[in-house]
């Protein structure tokens, strides 16, 4: 069976744990392969090869990183639909999913290509007589990064891509459900490296593990800055325990998204967005869409019976079927942990319009596979509404006024994102001024910024001060140094007492 190992000091080094995960093919339910679980001891030697590569990557001046950063993005690009299969064939979406997966990933590398511009300080000429006042950012040193299964090529390159542009190293310690593609990713950047003539041993080191190895993240003195990204509970104790061992944490969580669809919008636009929204890949991402929210009677009706017909036309396949709009997903135990929100659903009196949970392919009977699911009738006090499914499972919750609609995800205890649907310009502004979440699309279902801008929810969706990439994310990995600077003129002055200013 295929063994997946550590990436460290630019070498695939073996598992010496004892302790492994297995792989699965989501489409088949078959292991294909085991993944090494690192010891704390494993994780330590990342570290030291961090540790020692970073004074010298620092040193390295900015347009020579960003020209490791472009040669990346080449590797990359050259080798998308082997990057893809290879993403799908262990997360489950499907091969074009994937691309997207890995395209978003490339656009924070582009991001970080802009680099030698983005690390520019400030500068004060004159402050006082003589003196001059400027500032710097300086790396960090070692940062570490926590990353989901849902997006294992996009959610690394969102923080290894800059962490390592502005001259920190890293360590990465990506799902242990579908490790291999950011394996492949480090490769790569170290081809990029050697084909600048370059050795970046070091600088990217991936380390798989489960709870050990993030602990050991968490808790490692030499760390300086972890970045997180994956379910609310899990993203708090992160928070907490890194940042009361000294580090800078920024660690996102889960989601509720909703899509609030107006009386005057185009409904079958909106509809059209809200199923691939809701359905694609699976409802495995923290910026699906799986409440829609129609104000009005007639509007919910109107929703309903298009949801309905668009579902019809909707086909799960396997991944790499050119033809299907989603695939299986993730593990056996994710399968059954939606199966399990479906029935809580139905005890909670949600009308379950349509049920995906008996859904299989032929030919592929033992995968992970749930069909689109369709409730109605859904309301806030129910846990299914409350908490994220994270699978194809659709929610309608009626509101009957603007207001009451807008209330809904405002008063959610997540806070990553919303939508809505209208023709109403003042209702759209006003919707995105007051809604309580830190993502708003409007007539766009899944408000993902570019990556200029930046990545971050609010309440229990984001723990920390820093979003993800763009210039937070800049300032998330650098630190800042201000330097006053005077140069005498003649003879030296009698000792100051007093604090200076600049009279």
């Amino acid at each position: 069976m295929r063994e997946i190992t550590h990436f460290i000091d630019g070498v695939s080094v073996a598992g010496t744990s004892g302790r492994h995960g297995e792989v699965f093919n989501p489409n088949t339910g078959e292991v294909q392969a085991r993944v090494a679980l690192a010891s704390p001891a494993e994780l330590d030697a990342a570290v030291q090869a961090a540790l020692r590569a970073q004074p010298a990557w620092a040193a390295v001046n900015p347009q020579r990183r960003a020209r490791v950063m472009f040669e990346f993005k080449r590797l990359v690009e050259a080798r998308m639909q082997e990057l893809a299969e290879l993403l799908s064939s262990e997360h489950g979406k499907v091969v074009a999913d994937s691309k997207g997966d890995i395209q978003r990933g490339l656009e924070v590398i582009e991001f970080a290509c802009g680099i030698p511009h983005a690390l520019k300080g400030e500068y004060t000429e004159g402050a006082g007589p003589g003196i001059d006042v400027y500032s710097m950012r300086q790396p960090l040193g070692v940062a570490a990064g926590i990353t989901p299964f849902n997006f294992p090529g996009m959610i690394p390159m969102w923080m290894f891509g800059i962490a390592i542009a502005v001259g920190n190293t890293f360590i990465l310690k990506p799902s242990e459900k579908d490790p291999t593609l950011p394996v492949r990713l480090a490769e790569l950047f170290m081809e990029a490296g050697a084909a600048l003539g370059m050795d970046l041993k070091g600088v990217l080191n991936v380390v798989h593990g489960d709870k050990v190895s993030v602990d050991a993240i968490l808790t490692h003195p030499d760390i300086a800055a972890v970045s997180f990204v994956g379910s609310s509970d899990i993203a708090s104790y992160v928070y907490s325990t890194g940042t009361a061992h000294g580090k800078r944490v920024q660690a996102m969580g889960g989601a509720k998204n909703h899509g609030i669809i107006l009386p005057d919008a185009d409904l079958d636009q909106a509809v059209k967005d809200i199923i691939g929204a809701a359905y694609g890949s699976a409802g495995e991402r923290c910026m699906a869409l799986p409440v829609v929210v129609p104000v009005g009677a007639k509007t919910a009706q109107a929703v309903r019976e298009k949801v309905l017909a668009e579902m019809e036309t909707l086909k799960v396949g396997i991944s790499s079927d050119p033809s299907a709009q989603y695939g299986p997903v993730v593990t056996a135990a994710h399968r059954q942990r939606v199966a399990d929100y479906i029935q809580m659903g139905v005890d909670e009196g949600a009308e379950l319009v349509a049920d995906g949970r008996g859904f299989s392919l032929q030919g592929y009977e033992q995968g992970f596979f749930i069909g689109p699911t369709l409730f109605d009738q859904v309301k806030p006090t129910m846990r299914t509404y409350q908490e994220e499914i994270f699978g194809p499972v659709l929610q309608i919750v009626r509101a009957e006024t603007f207001e009451e609609a807008v209330e809904l995800p405002s008063r959610h205890q997540y806070g990553n994102g919303a939508a809505i649907f209208t023709r109403n310009g003042r209702a759209a502004r006003e919707f995105a001024a007051s809604v309580n979440v830190g993502m708003v699309g409007i007539n766009v279902p899944i408000p993902v910024p570019v990556a200029y801008h930046t990545f971050g929810g609010w309440k229990r969706s984001a723990f920390g001060d820093a979003n993800q990439h763009g210039m937070e994310g800049v300032k998330f990995y650098t630190k800042v140094k201000t330097v006053t600077a005077r140069w005498p003129e003649g003879a030296s002055e009698d000792s100051a007492f007093v604090i200076p200013t600049m009279r």
